[in-house]
């Protein structure tokens, strides 16, 4: 039982001072405004990355970032069954972030595989969370870039 209270009085100890730091706390993330956004490519995807990207928006920002995105949405067949039906195919999105002050291209790519469904409709709103949450991935990763080049 002592033994026990020991260990467990080390563990609260050398807990509190492990190297925790919260994501944000040293990155300038509020120091800019993203200001003028042109998009090109997939509308979904388009749509998700505006919604995400507005709230950036800061009227009281002196460094204003003019943005011009292009998207590329593919789905790609993967494999196919004995018959030829398709079994599974590779959900793709590509964005690329062309900073206009810097002349600066910023590539974000991420890749998903997906299940060939019977239902049709279910197999569509499994394709627009993917795009929802590729959208929600590459802001958060366009945020960090554009803190770290701040």
């Amino acid at each position: 039982m002592i033994r026990k209270i020991k260990i467990l009085l080390l563990i609260v100890c050398f807990i509190p001072s492990c190297g925790f730091t919260p994501m944000y706390s040293n990155k300038n993330i509020g120091n800019f405004s993203i200001e003028k956004l042109n998009f090109n490519g997939d509308r979904t995807l388009n749509n998700y990355l505006r919604s995400n990207l507005n709230k950036y928006k800061n009227e009281d920002s002196e460094k204003k970032i003019f943005l011009e995105v292009d998207t590329n949405y593919q789905k790609n067949v993967l494999s196919r069954d004995a018959t030829g039906k398709i079994f599974e195919y590779q959900l793709v999105a590509e964005v690329i972030f062309t900073i206009e002050q810097k002349k600066q291209k910023l590539i974000f790519t991420h890749k998903r595989n997906m299940k060939n469904m019977e239902d049709k409709s279910d197999e569509r709103n499994y394709e627009v969370s993917t795009k929802q949450t590729f959208a929600n991935l590459i802001t958060r990763e366009l945020m960090n870039k554009l803190a770290e080049m701040q």
